[in-house]
């Protein structure tokens, strides 16, 4: 794919900030997911609630709400946008010692918002990590992707398994 393709960069090949201000203001929705797999102590102290940093998920799901609301401070040509509403499913699996998470977002506006869902997702699978490294320093955060999204153009989008 040529930069020319990219919408992030202009005809001369420079990165800029895309021109939303024609498009039409619609609802907007993104969800993505992610996981974090863990050994299986590292789990059970997370469901039991006995961890002595406290609510590991509550406070996760809060850092990731958080994070969906500064992702133009830390992606330099997204826009910021005013969220209607992030909800952040954290969903303990016991068979695979996995921490799976489940993030839909969503704004009336210009552009999209799946780099926010996706910023939300990751931060709040860092601060799992963050919030329990000191009992399992080997976890690891996979399979972050967007699911799903809407609104826009380009209209709906849905991942289909085995396809990109």
């Amino acid at each position: 794919m040529s930069q020319s393709n990219l919408s992030h960069f202009n005809n001369a090949g420079e990165a800029h900030m895309v021109d939303v201000g024609d498009k039409a203001i619609t609802q907007r929705t993104a969800i993505c997911e992610g996981a974090i797999e863990m050994l299986p102590n590292t789990l059970a102290l997370i469901m039991a609630g006995n961890h002595k940093k406290g609510d590991v998920l509550g406070i996760a799901r809060i850092a990731g709400i958080m994070a969906s609301k500064k992702t133009a401070d830390l992606i330099p040509l997204c826009h910021p946008l005013p969220l209607t509403h992030v909800e952040i499913q954290l969903q303990p699996q016991v068979d695979s010692c996995r921490v799976h998470c489940l993030t839909t977002v969503k704004t009336n506006g210009q552009t999209g918002v799946e780099m926010e869902a996706l910023m939300a997702t990751q931060i709040a699978l860092l601060t799992i990590y963050d919030m329990c490294k000191a009992v399992d320093r080997g976890m690891v955060i996979q399979g972050l992707r967007l699911l799903e999204k809407s609104g826009g153009k380009s209209g709906h989008w849905q991942h289909v398994e085995g396809q990109n």
